[in-house]
């Protein structure tokens, strides 16, 4: 997300390899070799060679065999691809585009009285309290799917465990890849007021509790309705794989 870089200060970094990266589904860890730096005063000089990072054995041992195995080429060959796109321009360009894309959101939520936990958003995420909405994560995730609005219930702090969350976290990645721009994350803030209108009333009628609350999505014609608002949207942008 254009920010400080890691390698400067941690012997260890780890990161998935899809979301923001648009990889492969997975994750990878670098960490540091060679000598070590020995302090000199103020200064620092690289080591003798007899203090080294011993993190390779360690961690290649953990990965293979103690907690995965099976590499496959297929996958190893599309990180290479993902990873040659990251030191491109158009991928600054395009993690640029995402933050803008998320702090758009942010502010179209926010001029709607909606609270964020951070009351915005630096990078490509944002989350979203819903407790002072009356509403829990979890069923709003639920009418999100129905609606084919994907993002993931999330516990925030003061939640009485991660039963009931009373958050959603939302990226802009996914749609920013698919060419979306700020004034499309507005209508999609609207889509999501939606939900919390759909979500608010099942509730009302049929209470929290879940086996009552899914019972009051059955055949909801509010939620038919927004699920074509969203595909007449979502159909406007390309999908990989879909032409």
């Amino acid at each position: 997300m254009e920010c400080v870089n890691p390698f400067d200060y941690c012997d260890i970094v780890t990161s998935t390899t899809h979301k923001s990266l648009r990889g492969p589904r997975g994750g990878i860890i670098f960490y540091r070799k060679g000598s070590k730096p020995r302090k000199r005063g103020i200064l620092l000089t690289q080591g003798d060679g007899s203090d080294r990072y011993d993190f390779e054995e360690k961690i290649n041992f953990a990965v293979f065999p103690a907690l995965q195995g099976g590499p496959h080429n297929n996958h190893i060959a599309a990180l290479a691809i993902a990873l040659k796109q990251v030191v491109t321009p158009e991928y600054k360009a395009y993690m640029q585009q995402v933050k803008k894309n998320a702090q758009a959101l942010a502010s179209a939520l926010l001029r709607r009285n909606c609270k964020l936990v951070t009351g915005g958003t630096d990078n490509h995420l944002l989350l979203w309290d819903l407790r002072t909405l009356g509403l829990t994560g979890k069923n709003f995730e639920k009418v999100c799917e129905m609606c084919h609005i994907t993002l993931n219930k999330i516990a925030i702090f003061d939640d009485n465990g991660t039963i009931t969350p009373g958050g959603v976290r939302i990226g802009t990645p996914a749609m920013t890849s698919r060419g979306c721009l700020e004034a499309d994350f507005e209508t999609m803030a609207g889509f999501l007021l939606r939900v919390v209108q759909i979500t608010s009333t099942v509730q009302r009628e049929h209470g929290k509790l879940q086996k009552a609350f899914l019972k009051g999505l059955q055949n909801n014609k509010d939620i038919v309705e927004l699920r074509t608002q969203v595909e007449d949207f979502a159909t406007q942008f390309a999908l990989p794989g879909l032409d």
